[in-house]
């Protein structure tokens, strides 16, 4: 690879400056892994690809899902191995043993590269320019980026795990653990379970349990690489799915960056029965509900579905409910349909709520769309992103445990009713929207600059090379005690010395009288 002229530099920064992207030096060639990965976090992926893609760069994508991108410069590589799938994970069930989801991944670890197509990609992985790759649970792919520049995306919250890799050990005082999130302030009672919870999933996931199971199975087909975590601390590079408008504002490393809501668009025409369905709810609104892309509406247990068919059938408001199954006796103000124009339904002016797992992806859909929330979270960061709604008052939110028929209806009727709701997403909305540049500009620019200047070295602190006991200076703390103790030591030494020849003169003294 070689370096770009400074002549390209300069337009490249130029054309930053003047908001638009100036054209790439060449052509690249970039592969992106995510052979563990949702629907939802592809979406992350796929905005990026296509518009790389469309500045004229090649994309290989090694997925788990059947191709979807139509970009002729996209070309997406499906390994077909059965393990991680949607269709045979109920996230109710998954909600009560959150490590079924690591399960899976030693044996995928195990067979990857044993299917032809991902071998040819691993035998040619040295011609591509950059990779990048979803960091949660795709650590067998990091036997890829072996000395290749990558880059790493978080498509979920902030991740603590993935910003000490870089060099940027975030507080436990005032940053939560994903799965066991707590409102800000915590209590010191809070942050201390807070410190302990982060401390164990790090451990669990990276020296105990997952990672040691899926090193086992590479080592075994790789044996001359070097290890998976000090393959990943080579990441020159961090997107993450995240904004500081919709979230706390973190300290960050130039080597991380903010690309949160780079899936959201501008609303596409609705499909003529959904729009006459929408404005034919007149003044009363529509209530959308979508359980996301993983958590199928006919995963819900039968009590909660039946909980919200009664509450619909007590509201004025047309519903348009995701559901993937039929339901029976289903109330005439209510709609179904297994996919749904989701972007395009939380634009429209006459939907009233959203009602959500709390997804990441649909909490930034419904922040730029401006359009109220009553969350349901599930599992994994959902709590977190619930939380979120709650503090800044977006809309309200529910425990499914807890749940009845009247709370349902009473929290939409307060959500509907109560401008401060709407006000309140208006007020995020403005200030998702306004940036220098659009997110994902910011994401092809700076992928494109980990080419240019082959993997950014520059970008790096120095902290990532740090061991534990550097970084949290036990060694200069060791000095200090050694030298506060030798102080003491002399001191005493000295105090001795001096009572030692008071006391020994008034003996003296007192001997002679």
């Amino acid at each position: 690879m070689k370096l770009a002229p400074l002549s390209v530099l300069v337009a490249a920064v130029a054309g930053v400056a003047a908001g638009e992207l100036a054209a790439p030096e060449r052509s690249y060639k970039i592969l992106m892994l995510l052979p563990v990965t949702t629907k939802s976090h592809r979406n992350v992926f796929m905005p990026l690809a296509e518009a790389l893609a469309d500045r004229g760069h090649e994309v290989v994508m090694l997925t788990n899902h059947p191709k979807s991108s139509r970009h002729p410069n996209v070309h997406e590589v499906t390994h077909g191995l059965p393990y991680f799938k949607e269709k045979n994970m109920n996230m109710f069930d998954v909600r009560k043993d959150l490590t079924h989801l690591v399960k899976e991944l030693p044996a995928i670890a195990r067979e990857m590269y044993h299917v032809p197509a991902v071998k040819d990609l691993y035998r040619r992985r040295k011609e591509f320019d950059l990779m990048l790759i979803d960091f949660l649970f795709n650590d067998m792919a990091y036997p890829f980026v072996h000395e290749v520049p990558f880059v790493s995306v978080l498509a979920t919250a902030v991740n603590v795990r993935q910003a000490a890799i870089m060099g940027n050990v975030y507080n436990p005082a005032y940053v939560t653990n994903i799965l066991f999130p707590y409102a800000i302030p915590m209590t010191p009672w809070q942050k201390f379970l807070n410190t302990l919870i982060l401390i164990f999933q790090a451990l669990y996931l990276k020296s105990w349990v997952y990672l040691p199971l899926v090193q086992k199975e590479i080592s075994a087909q790789f044996p001359e690489l070097p290890p998976l975590l000090d393959l990943e601390r080579n990441m020159s590079l961090a997107l993450i799915n995240t904004h500081f408008s919709i979230d706390i504002p973190l300290p960050l490393l130039p080597s991380q960056v903010e690309v949160g809501g780079m899936h959201c668009r501008p609303a596409s025409p609705l499909p003529q029965n959904l729009e006459s369905w929408i404005t034919g709810a007149g003044s009363a609104g529509v209530i959308y509900f979508s359980l996301g892309s993983i958590t199928q509406g006919t995963d819900m247990p039968v009590q909660y579905r039946n909980f919200f068919i009664e509450a619909f059938r007590r509201l004025p408001q047309r519903v348009i409910w995701k559901y993937e199954g039929v339901i029976e006796n289903l109330p005439d103000n209510v709609m179904t349909n297994m996919w749904l124009p989701q972007q395009d339904i939380l634009a429209h002016d006459n939907v009233k709520v959203f009602i959500t797992h709390c997804g990441l992806m649909g909490l930034q859909e419904a922040v730029y769309h401006a359009t109220p929330l009553l969350a349901l979270p599930v599992f994994g960061d959902q709590p977190r992103n619930a939380l979120i709604v709650k503090d800044f008052r977006l809309g309200r939110t529910l425990v499914w445990e807890e749940i009845t028929v009247d709370m349902i209806v009473n929290a939409l009727i307060d959500i509907i009713n109560d401008p401060k709701y709407k006000e309140n997403m208006m007020r995020m909305s403005e200030r998702m929207r306004d940036r220098p540049t659009s997110p994902r500009e910011l994401a092809v620019f700076w992928t494109e600059y980990v080419i240019r200047h082959r993997g950014a070295p520059q970008l790096r602190s120095p902290a990532a090379q740090l061991s534990w006991v550097e970084f949290l200076m036990l060694d200069v703390l060791l000095l200090l005690f050694l030298a506060l103790f030798l102080l003491l030591f002399i001191l005493r030494r000295i105090f001795r010395a001096i009572t030692a020849k008071i006391f020994c003169n008034d003996g003296y003294k007192k001997k002679n009288i």
